[in-house]
């Protein structure tokens, strides 16, 4: 099974873009009769000192017409190209392209297989030991400079290497997304969800972080508990994968694979560097697919393909992931749908409207429950950001409940279920890549996701408890 699948490269299975499709086109069919039940309002918005578009809570709500005609909704999976923010989907798209075209050249070459080869008969017999490191630098980097979408090229990679060490592809994603998604969550310094709410909130930037750090903690436990239970329940002996005992050098794939990691571990540590040189921030998905695109061609050049044959191979890569590009579109386009119909501002006002009227404790949980549910729509956490934390601080703070632990709920609200949303494309994606099955993502996932919701609620109702 393993070795199959890594000879289909990152083409993706008809099974798993069917599934995605049909899930996706029946939110889409949901999300229209929404428009009809609805009525259509809007918050007055104002554009602050640093350029953002906020929510103007003076001027406050008002009903407006709403609906959107049936031929935008027919064609809202490429209206929503020209929306407002579609420069970041497009990034998204461009960026997909990228590691699918450098993906099937790394394959072809051979490359991937020679290093999954080399590491596996390297850390065989630590496997237990390599799944916690890699699954704390996924969420580590999630948690401390915000990557989320910049870790989909490592996601196939990590897919690969679980199978190659016994397991299966649900144990490397787990190991590689979900585990970005969870640090990302925790949110110990991330600057495109805590980082932007506590500025918008009035606080310090990054200030309250051993909250954030404990929770970082106790979701790493259950996270990896999650991972080693399954992994050991699919395990296969190591001498039945490939070539452990018998791996043997070669300079020629050693020169390209150390150029690959090379250039691969700069981009990392350029992202790194964002932390302290806030200007990267806004680039960094740029950065990865630049450093990664160089580090695909030289690799894959001095491994031995000629340049022919890489054109002709990124080519084919490339087409191999277009269907994912298909299911990007249409998930983003349910977003357009409610706003073009002027729906989403209607569900945030009641949804805000009816915290005022339950008990304090309620409250966090409820504010918690607003970020998932607008989660669904608005997969970028900058953009909710803008969106509801000018709402939900003023309600908390009527109840006594601090902005600090408002920034919480709405870092866990964003994190955990960009993993579970099929509306969240870099779900999409990643799923897609690793040939996993929408349907048996939420199957294996679910369990976990639940169980992290009693933990993060245990850990606001803590929060409140002390006056965080």
């Amino acid at each position: 099974m393993g070795t199959q699948k890594q000879k289909k490269g990152l083409n993706i299975s008809t099974r798993s873009f069917l599934t995605a499709i049909a899930v996706i086109f029946v939110l889409m069919v949901l999300t229209y009769i929404l428009t009809f039940l609805i009525p259509g309002g809007e918050y007055a918005r104002l554009t602050d000192a640093s350029g953002n578009t906020v929510i103007d809570t003076e001027a406050g709500f008002s009903y407006v017409e709403g609906g959107i005609p049936f031929w935008k909704w027919i064609f809202s999976p490429l209206l929503v190209l020209s929306s407002e923010g579609s420069g970041a989907l497009i990034a998204v798209i461009v960026f997909l392209l990228v590691i699918g075209g450098v993906f099937n050249s790394l394959e072809k070459c051979n490359l991937m297989k020679y290093m999954l080869d080399r590491i596996t008969s390297r850390f065989g017999q630590k496997r237990y030991q390599l799944l916690t490191v890699i699954t704390l630098f996924f969420m580590a980097l999630g948690s401390f400079i915000g990557s989320f979408e910049e870790c989909i090229p490592l996601v196939p990679i990590v897919v690969a290497l679980a199978v190659s060490l016994g397991w299966d592809p649900l144990t490397g994603v787990g190991m590689s997304l979900l585990a970005v998604g969870c640090g990302f969550a925790a949110g110990v310094c991330n600057p495109f969800t805590v980082g932007v709410a506590q500025e918008l909130a009035g606080l310090p930037m990054f200030s309250g972080i051993w909250f954030r750090a404990l929770a970082f903690v106790l979701i790493y436990g259950l996270l990896l508990l999650l991972l080693v239970c399954h992994a050991k329940k699919v395990e296969k002996p190591l001498n039945m994968n490939s070539n452990t005992n018998t791996f043997s050098r070669d300079k020629v794939m050693d020169r390209g694979l150390t150029c690959f990691a090379s250039i691969l571990c700069a981009g990392i540590l350029v992202i790194l560097s964002s932390i302290v040189i806030t200007s990267l921030q806004d680039y960094t998905m740029i950065i990865v697919a630049v450093m990664f695109l160089a580090a695909g061609i030289s690799a894959s050049l001095l491994s031995g393909m000629s340049i022919r044959d890489l054109g002709i191979t990124f080519w084919n890569g490339l087409v191999s992931v277009l269907p994912a590009v298909l299911m990007i579109l249409m998930a983003n386009s349910i977003k357009y749908t409610l706003v073009e119909a002027n729906v989403l501002d209607t569900i945030l006002h009641s949804a805000v409207t009816a915290a005022g009227s339950m008990p304090k404790w309620i409250v966090i949980l409820f504010i918690y429950l607003i970020v998932l549910i607008m989660n669904f729509f608005i997969p970028s956490g900058s953009a909710k950001a803008f969106l509801l934390m000018p709402l939900i601080v003023p309600v908390a703070q009527v109840f006594g409940i601090s902005a600090q632990l408002c920034v919480a709920a709405f870092a866990f609200g964003d994190g955990f279920s960009n993993v579970f949303y099929p509306t969240n494309p870099v779900l999409l994606i990643g799923l897609g890549l690793a040939d996993v099955n929408y349907g048996t993502w939420v199957k294996w996932s679910w369990k976990f996701q639940a169980l992290n919701l009693v933990l993060t609620s245990l850990l606001l109702l803590f929060g409140m408890g002390i006056g965080y």
